[in-house]
């Protein structure tokens, strides 16, 4: 039988996200992303489209490797501005009953004793249906925010990384036992205070001592996603993630890496179909082909090339500005992103890039592939793509909001649902129980974080 396709929604607290220059479109609203009504609006609309989620994508620091400095970002938005991701969260929340949070939040600037409270504090005020995209940054300009002259090499971020989630674990699964908040008011007693542990690390990177704040929430840990696919990456994700979100722009660039993290897990112990893959992949939607392709001409009209290489730039740490037009992207290492340099050089052997060529395509959507069409042509090609990568599902940028998601919700999820590959409601509970079935609110073995549970907990489950 084959899988059922997931969808999340992914944008970022910015003006247009994964598509420069169209905020300029006369359609477009996402200037107005400080203000609620925007994110309300959005939340509603992927509410009635049963999306998976809502994966909300952050970066501290401003993209200034394109020219040497901010002025491109500043000039195209380039995810200049970006406001905090978490503060939207409850507001959504209070505006959908079964919408999934997927918030990002880099590890390399957040200590994490504040950061545990921060998340079980979303998880309680969400019932449970906050996730956590784990990331360790590359921009070095967010570095230099925080003090540093330069960020932490690649791999050395995710040895640190490492030892933040078994602090976080430690915190979200072994300070309280379930039942220690017992709100007992004959008498007068909250908290039992044998049952609540206090919690004692002494690592490379963080020390702690100290009891976590927040009794037990729903989840205790979120929905862990992790969106690296460098080898060290997809190490990182074998052992925590729960959800991969992984960026390429072919079925040749993707497959190869759901693959791998697949085998990885495996490796760990882990149920290697217990890690949910979800590729990006961009829709233009018609209810013919011509009106999909007018659209979409209309949309490319509107692309900023110099925002998509910004973008591109603070991707790779490669200044685009220092690149003719026609020149051919080579392959270069350093410590910024590894799979955004991968995707355009040796991950598809069989295509060379050129600057002009990467300006266009990042242009709308990204760097994952763009499918104009109607409903029924643009399901097809969604089912190729899930049969040639074995992915779970799809993290769907817009080009225009409102615009984009609304056509998701009324055109191709009717079909999707049509062809039996789309959930007709959602599943009750917890996220972690939309996503992985009825009963599964907490992380078990062989999850690492289970390991942190006082052994009673770990029993009951």
């Amino acid at each position: 039988m084959p899988k059922e396709i997931r969808l999340n929604a992914f944008a970022m607290n910015c003006v247009a996200h994964q598509s420069p220059g169209l905020w300029t479109h006369p359609r477009d609203r996402t200037a107005e992303y400080n203000r609620l009504p925007y994110w309300l609006d959005l939340a509603r609309t992927l509410e009635r489209g049963r999306f998976d989620g809502l994966f909300l994508a952050d970066v501290l620091g401003v993209y200034d490797v394109y020219g040497n400095g901010p002025d491109a970002a500043l000039r195209h938005a380039t995810q200049t501005p970006a406001n905090e991701p978490l503060l939207l969260i409850s507001a959504m929340a209070a505006a959908t009953n079964n919408l999934g949070f997927g918030v990002t939040s880099n590890l390399s600037f957040e200590p994490p004793y504040p950061f545990a409270r921060r998340m079980s504090t979303l998880d309680h005020l969400t019932d449970g249906r906050i996730g956590w995209n784990v990331v360790t940054g590359y921009l070095d300009s967010a570095a230099r925010g925080a003090g540093k002259d330069k960020q932490t090499a690649h791999d050395d971020r995710y040895d640190i990384a490492d030892e933040y989630m078994e602090v976080v674990y430690k915190l979200w699964e072994g300070s309280w036992e379930d039942d220690a908040a017992v709100r007992d008011r004959i008498r007068g007693i909250f908290a039992d205070p044998s049952k609540v542990h206090r919690v004692t690390h002494e690592g490379k990177n963080y020390r702690l001592n100290a009891i976590h704040l927040s009794e037990p929430s729903p989840q205790r840990t979120p929905v862990l996603y992790q969106a690296g696919t460098s080898p060290r990456g997809r190490q990182f994700a074998a052992q925590h993630a729960e959800c991969v979100f992984m960026s390429g722009p072919s079925a040749k660039v993707i497959g190869p890496r759901v693959k791998a993290i697949r085998e990885l897990a495996a490796e760990y112990g882990r149920d290697p179909r217990e890690i949910l893959m979800f590729s990006m992949f961009t829709v233009i939607l018609g209810r013919t082909e011509a009106e999909a392709k007018a659209k979409y001409e209309d949309y490319r009209a509107h692309i900023s090339p110099e925002g998509a290489l910004t973008l591109m730039s603070g991707w790779t740490g490669v200044d685009f500005s220092t690149y003719a037009l026609d020149q051919e992207v080579r392959h270069v290492t350093n410590d910024a992103g590894r799979s955004a340099m991968d995707n355009i050089t040796r991950a598809d052997p069989d295509r060379v890039w050129t600057v002009r060529e990467v300006a266009q395509h990042v242009g709308i959507g990204g760097i994952g592939p763009v499918i104009v069409g109607t409903p029924e042509k643009v399901a097809d090609e969604i089912e190729a793509w899930f049969e040639a990568t074995d992915v779970d599902g799809l993290n769907m940028p817009f080009a225009v909001s409102p615009g984009d998601f609304e056509d998701i919700a009324e055109m191709l999820v009717p079909e999707l649902t049509r062809r039996g590959r789309y959930k007709k409601d959602y599943a009750p509970g917890t996220l972690r129980e939309k996503l992985f079935g009825k009963g599964r609110a907490r992380l078990t073995g062989p999850h690492p974080a289970a390991q942190y549970r006082p052994s009673k907990a770990r029993g009951a489950e």
